[in-house]
């Protein structure tokens, strides 16, 4: 099977799966892991996006507006290709426009999860549709497990008398926007309470006065599409109100900078961001649950 993604999360699922030899193309944004070095890449940044512009959009879309290669997308001649309808890149009518005429017909297959669930079950539909639904029931389960194993110890802390942390989680900055989908359950399962967030729904944009109204213990900028380098200078140019030092989570220097991969994109390893919030919530429980140099306190 030949296999095209157009999307980072679904390209990290495939590799996940073993299926790398089958991966023949990916999207620009597609980053991950190292091995997919080689892949065809089948889609470029549209005019005027970049960065800056994926720090503010919507934090559920996985990277910048993308123009499809289309002779490019032929020449590999896939069977399969991954996709989000909605989504920032080409959708699945104009996928279906470009294959008009051509001498292949891939199968289309839209992945739009809204929870962990729906993350898990876009690994199974992998799975299914490239015969591989062993190793996916294997990778679930799996994920499944370590979750079991966080939930359990976020609980037996909370028997102990720990409350859940406040807090409020900023997945754009340009505006200002709170998480959605499947990041505030993300928080909620690593013993934490995303007081804007929309757990489900779509990320919303707020402002200072709304963070001040909900005044958070704890305040964690994870801007979509960036890298954790990239977030800290998102951070540094980012204009802070005048009640900056007046918010709760100022006052007590819990601020942090995550790594947006682990919130934004949703595949395996969206389970080491609930390890890395669970780090950052209860350090004294949870030791080296988060990934490598994965986040960074803003007070030292």
């Amino acid at each position: 099977m030949r296999i095209v993604s157009l999307l980072p999360s679904a390209t990290e699922i495939v590799c996940a799966l073993g299926l790398r030899e089958q991966l023949v193309g990916v999207s620009h944004g597609c980053d991950y892991p190292p091995e997919i070095e080689g892949a065809a890449v089948v889609t470029r940044p549209a005019a005027g996006s970049g960065a800056s512009a994926t720090a503010g959009a919507r934090p559920d879309e996985e990277l910048a507006s993308a123009e499809l290669l289309r002779e490019v997308l032929l020449s590999l001649r896939p069977d399969l290709i991954l996709m989000r309808d909605g989504g920032a890149g080409p959708s699945s009518r104009r996928l279906e426009g470009v294959l008009v005429g051509a001498e292949v017909s891939p199968t289309i297959v839209s992945l739009d999860p809204i929870s962990l669930e729906g993350i898990f079950h876009s690994i199974t539909t992998v799975g299914a549709m490239t015969e591989t639904e062993d190793d996916a029931i294997e990778l679930v389960e799996a994920l499944r497990e370590d979750l079991g194993e966080l939930e359990q110890q976020v609980l037996a802390r909370h028997d102990q008398g720990l409350r859940p942390k406040r807090v409020v989680v900023l997945q754009g900055t340009a505006p200002l926007t709170t998480s959605g989908r499947w990041v505030p359950e993300q928080v909620r399962r690593s013993g934490g309470w995303d007081l804007l967030g929309r757990e489900g729904g779509p990320a919303a944009s707020t402002t200072w006065e709304a963070i001040l109204e909900v005044d958070p213990e704890m305040l964690m900028f994870a801007p979509a599409g960036l890298t954790l380098h990239d977030a800290k200078i998102e951070f540094s140019r980012l204009e802070k109100p005048t009640f900056w030092h007046d918010l709760e989570a100022v006052r007590r220097r819990q601020v942090f900078i995550l790594d947006p991969i682990y919130f934004s994109r949703p595949g395996p390893r969206i389970i080491d961001g609930i390890g890395m919030l669970a780090e950052i919530f209860d350090p004294d429980a949870f030791v080296d649950t988060s990934p490598p140099v994965s986040w960074t306190p803003v007070f030292e």
